[in-house]
């Protein structure tokens, strides 16, 4: 190829906007992309219809169609959120909360904000687990409260619920009886 800095093969994606008239792509629109090689990297220009016909000639042309991109996904479950939740609930020290509390420093050690450091045995026989919070240091242990298969799924719908979300396996809602249906029934009713 002859190029001195062939290491950068990276070039941006389709822009939202036409290099030439800086007129914003409508989501299907046809439009033109070129690849030029400008002061050792590749560079990519779009241009809609009309401007293409006035772009300089490129390495590589081709149309294409722009697509609005999707709104990033959220999350399920937002790491400051889990977050949050684990320290109010480990502020509050109800025993009710052991599952919900131990389900949180899970997931938070997945998303890699916590590490497990030890297990110990606490006097009255419980698993106890320290985990360090990787970026502030902080220390916490959680008492295990060794839970079966079976119990995960309500204690996860638990954790769902008190993060603000929709349980999985949450009923949808039916739509209320209009007043003239209830007083229908209510007359039949009292006939037999």
């Amino acid at each position: 190829m002859g190029r001195e800095n062939i290491d950068n093969w990276h070039v941006r994606k389709c822009a939202k906007v036409c290099d030439g008239c800086k007129e914003g792509f409508k989501n299907k629109q046809q439009l033109h992309s070129r690849l030029f090689f400008d002061e050792g990297e590749y560079m990519r220009q779009d241009y809609c219809e009309k401007c293409d016909e006035k772009a300089a000639p490129a390495l590589s042309t081709w149309k294409t169609i722009f697509i609005v991109p999707p709104p990033p996904a959220e999350e399920t479950v937002k790491k400051e959120n889990a977050e949050s939740l684990l320290r109010k609930l480990l502020a509050k020290e109800n025993e009710d909360d052991l599952n919900a509390i131990f389900i949180l420093m899970v997931m938070l050690e997945r998303k890699k904000i916590f590490v497990e450091r030890d297990t110990q045995k606490a006097e009255d026989g419980r698993k106890l687990r320290i985990y360090e919070h990787k970026k502030t240091g902080e220390s916490f242990i959680i008492i295990d409260p060794e839970l079966k298969l079976d119990q995960l799924d309500h204690v996860q719908e638990e954790v769902v619920t008190l993060l603000g979300g929709k349980p999985r396996t949450a009923e949808p809602e039916l739509p209320a009886e209009p007043e003239e249906n209830n007083r229908e029934l209510s007359k039949d009713t009292k006939q037999d």
